[in-house]
């Protein structure tokens, strides 16, 4: 059922490709989407992980949910997803590129695998389908396209050197895409989440390390993937058509402090 249908926020004959969406925060945008009416494509490397995510999401909300398997850190595969995508499902409106992983280094510790390997997921994929996306959406004159950072493009810790390149990266790229792709009816923006309790940041911080976190917001506690959704359901809805080249955080109130 479409709570949304007489609201802005209704999405009804929208299509979405939402990488990154078998689990965590990816799943909960996926679903929010879905619920607003909207045909979605997930994509993730996990066959099983993937087709499983997609069948529960159907069940349901109703919707249609493609499952699609891409490693999107790969160029060829990114390419091949939004050919793949846009066959499939006839088109795509919305794009959350969410993809991404961070791997905690030092600078003097930083290896060239490791930078490029985090480069090309959290900064290329986003470029690579944006392009082959672009096209159909200036000629539809109606696209959204959300990329998701994190607060640490904003404010950084020791270790997050290639994370927070690769963050505040998209905000630059998010900026020029919403400057040249806006008049066409095409909203880019980025959602920088604090921290939510999501597989990456629960299997690389320790406990103390989790608390400090916590504690460092303006609630008291982590996220649940859940809180993010909403965020994402108006950026890629009519409820948010004059929102472009903007960085939204939803944080708890992180930053509030961290600033």
């Amino acid at each position: 059922m479409n709570h949304y249908l007489n609201t802005p926020f209704n999405l009804t004959h929208r299509s979405a490709l939402v990488t990154g969406g078998s689990r965590g925060l990816g799943l909960e945008m996926a679903r929010i989407l879905a619920q607003a009416g909207a045909e979605v494509a997930i994509c993730s490397r996990n066959r099983s992980e993937i087709e499983a995510a997609a069948a529960k999401l159907s069940a349901e909300t109703g919707a249609r949910v493609e499952p699609f398997v891409a490693d999107v850190g790969q160029r060829p595969e990114a390419e091949r997803l939004a050919t793949e995508a846009i066959a499939r499902l006839g088109k795509v409106d919305i794009l959350i590129s969410n993809a991404g992983w961070n791997i905690p280094q030092p600078i003097e510790k930083i290896r060239d695998e490791d930078w490029d390997s985090l480069v090309e997921l959290n900064v290329t994929s986003s470029m690579v389908l944006s392009r082959a996306l672009a096209p159909g959406m200036v000629q539809r004159r109606w696209g959204r396209m959300i990329y998701i950072s994190s607060i640490m493009a904003l404010a950084s810790t020791a270790e997050r050197v290639a994370y927070s390149t690769t963050k505040a990266a998209l905000h630059g790229m998010m900026m020029a895409n919403a400057l040249h792709l806006s008049p066409h009816g095409i909203t880019v923006n980025c959602i920088a989440p604090g921290p939510f309790a999501t597989d990456m940041p629960m299997s690389i911080l320790s406990k103390e390390q989790q608390a400090k976190l916590a504690g460092r917001t303006a609630v008291g506690r982590w996220g649940q993937p859940v809180e993010l959704a909403p965020a994402a359901l108006l950026l890629s809805s009519d409820a948010g058509a004059y929102i472009s080249g903007s960085v939204l955080l939803v944080d708890g109130g992180a930053m509030a402090r961290m600033w």
